[in-house]
């Protein structure tokens, strides 16, 4: 007698006789790319882990997506960021694509970090790694230097370090994404690496780092009719021979360092006409190879403020915009009394605005506590964390007592606990 009970999503023949599905190959994705956690499309990360759990909730950003990064003042943590970006398309093998810069620019870029000993290794960093079950070799954690909880997590309980806890499969993904999450692909390969500020990146030999310098100089002669070609058609000209050229499969990455900057571009470039052509048609390329491109763009503020309708222009063509916003010198250097909020901690060196994302769509867009988006961002950058991102909140006022005695006392002197009481 045939059973009415059957394995669910499995097929019934004519016969009645139960056949297995044939399972569906899996497409792989290219080096450094992760579908995302939204709608699945096509992400690569920033270099940067802080800022791939900004951007719309995708933990990283979209193929087919640019991002222009704002900055005011006389410090460059905007180039810090393009830098992380630049390096990161270094150690996943994809094209990079630098524009108004030479090859001493790309000798700056911050190297790898480290692997980190489990002998020398901090405690949070070895809490973190036994957690996320990535400490190498079958042998049980230090009770010394992890508790015991975590102790157990990494014996595994008799079993192998490298036997994966079984959870809910609806959850089993969530560590996957997000700023505190590990940066691993569902392939196994690092999606966002760490990078060191005091070192420097060896590029392979042959690179795929590739510098189309400005080739108009400033003109401090005041000559006009400048007949030299602009630095956005050869640019343009570089960017399509190399995406026409190569597979599909192919990354590139599009790194443009102090747009319009009189250090690096001339009177005649900065013209509306000249920077608003050369923004649409990359717009087109990236539209066009919107599963091999990506652009990040920085801009001087003090230069072009926003208030212009050249900046607003700009910014409108572009998918992304972000504001840096760092603080005065006076203010990162004021003095502060230790407290148990601020010891473990570094003070916030400015501010960052979120003015656009990309793919911020109804099927999610980030928001609330994951992406923090909605709250007031700082940034901090430090040589082995990285530029790092996270809510802005003003610790409590300390060693203050004075002032908050003050406010018992009237005219007949020290208020009592007659006074006090109601």
């Amino acid at each position: 007698m045939a059973s009415s009970f059957r394995k669910r999503h499995v097929p019934v023949r004519s016969g009645g006789l139960v056949s297995s599905e044939p399972k569906l190959a899996k497409q792989e994705l290219p080096k450094g790319v992760r579908p995302s956690p939204i709608d699945g499309r096509s992400t690569t990360s920033t270099g940067t882990r802080s800022l791939d759990g900004l951007l719309a909730g995708h933990a990283g950003l979209a193929l087919g997506t640019s991002l222009l990064v704002e900055e005011s003042g006389t410090t460059d943590f905007s180039g810090s960021l393009l830098r992380y970006y630049a390096s990161e398309g270094v150690v996943q093998g994809h094209h990079v694509h630098v524009l108004g810069v030479n090859e001493v620019w790309g000798r700056d870029l911050p190297g790898l970090v480290e692997a980190v000993s489990r002998k020398t290794a901090p405690v949070e960093v070895l809490n973190e790694r036994v957690l996320s079950g990535t400490i190498e070799g079958n042998e049980p954690a230090n009770s010394g230097a992890i508790g015991a909880g975590t102790k157990q997590v990494a014996d595994g309980s008799g079993s192998g370090a490298g036997e994966k806890m079984k959870i809910a499969w609806r959850y089993e993904r969530l560590g996957e994404f997000g700023p505190k999450g590990p940066s691993t692909s569902s392939s196994g390969a690092v999606f966002c690496h760490d990078f060191d500020l005091s070192k420097r990146l060896v590029l392979p030999s042959p690179s795929l780092m590739y510098f189309v310098p400005s080739a108009t100089k400033p003109d401090f002669e005041f000559r006009g009719g400048s007949t030299s070609a602009s630095p956005f058609n050869t640019f343009l000209n570089h960017l399509i021979t190399h995406l026409s050229a190569s597979p599909s499969t192919a990354l590139h990455r599009v790194v443009i360092p102090n747009l319009l900057s009189p250090a690096l571009y001339s009177s005649e470039v900065s013209r509306p006409e000249s920077v608003l052509q050369f923004l649409h048609a990359l717009r087109a390329l990236v539209r066009k190879y919107s599963t091999q491109l990506t652009a990040m763009i920085t801009l001087p503020l003090t230069l072009y403020p926003r208030s212009t309708g050249l900046t607003r222009w700009m910014e409108l063509l572009n998918d992304g915009v972000l504001e840096l916003a760092p603080f005065p010198s006076t203010a990162i250097a004021a003095k502060s009394t230790p407290g148990a909020s601020t010891v473990h901690e570094e003070l916030p060196q400015g501010m960052l605005k979120i003015h656009r994302l990309p793919i911020f769509h109804e099927k999610g867009g980030g928001g609330g506590e994951t992406s923090g988006h909605g709250d007031d961002l700082a940034f901090t950058l430090s040589r082995r964390k990285g530029l790092v991102i996270k809510p802005f909140s003003l610790p409590p006022v300390e060693g203050d007592s004075e002032a908050q005695q003050g406010g018992l006392e009237h005219d007949h002197g020290k208020a009592t606990k007659v006074d006090i009481e109601f």
